[in-house]
């Protein structure tokens, strides 16, 4: 998966590169991660992000520990345990295992408090260097600018090089 990113970002590179024909294109590069990890804010909203997830885990772990408890009683009773006091004890272990999940989804998950959390504290970090990387890129007529700090991605793009109207002109004229 990485190295098809990495091949897509090569190839549209190149890309670049050919379809600037004579002129020269001005591409630079940065690592957003480095950059991040140097920033005392980026830290500190780490830092926090961190002690979030170490206080969800130790609920999460005292939850799991209270379910393996409930059940290793279950086990060692349920053959003796009437049909009833079986299927109370069951619905209760499902209860505890669906409010394990839940709680974990809500925490974890794609739009649980942590994504909520981290956009947040990063957001405003990665505003920031993104304002500065575009007056660099501007100021130094950049025409191009890639973070290489994990999935190769263009962070900036000079305007003169959009192709987008004209791809979306011939489209449309082709389907006349």
């Amino acid at each position: 998966m990485k190295t098809t990113k990495i091949t897509a970002g090569i190839l549209a590179l190149m890309l670049i590169v050919s379809c600037s024909g004579a002129a020269q294109s001005k591409i630079g590069w940065i690592n957003s991660k480095a950059i991040m990890e140097k920033l005392p804010e980026a830290q500190d909203a780490q830092k926090q992000i961190d002690n979030l997830v170490t206080e969800w885990q130790n609920d999460l772990a005292k939850m799991q520990n209270e379910w393996q408890k409930k059940f290793q009683e279950y086990d060692k009773k349920k053959l003796i345990l009437t049909d009833q006091l079986r299927a109370e004890a069951e619905k209760e272990l499902q209860e505890l295992d669906k409010k394990i999940a839940d709680y974990r989804s809500k925490k974890f998950g794609q739009s649980g408090e942590l994504f909520t959390k981290q956009n947040e504290l990063m957001k405003p970090i990665q505003n920031k260097i993104f304002k500065v990387l575009q007056d660099i890129a501007q100021e130094d007529e950049y025409d191009y600018i890639f973070d290489k700090s994990g999935d190769i991605l263009l962070m900036y793009t000079n305007d003169k090089y959009d192709l987008t109207e004209e791809v979306f002109k011939r489209i449309t004229t082709f389907q006349e």
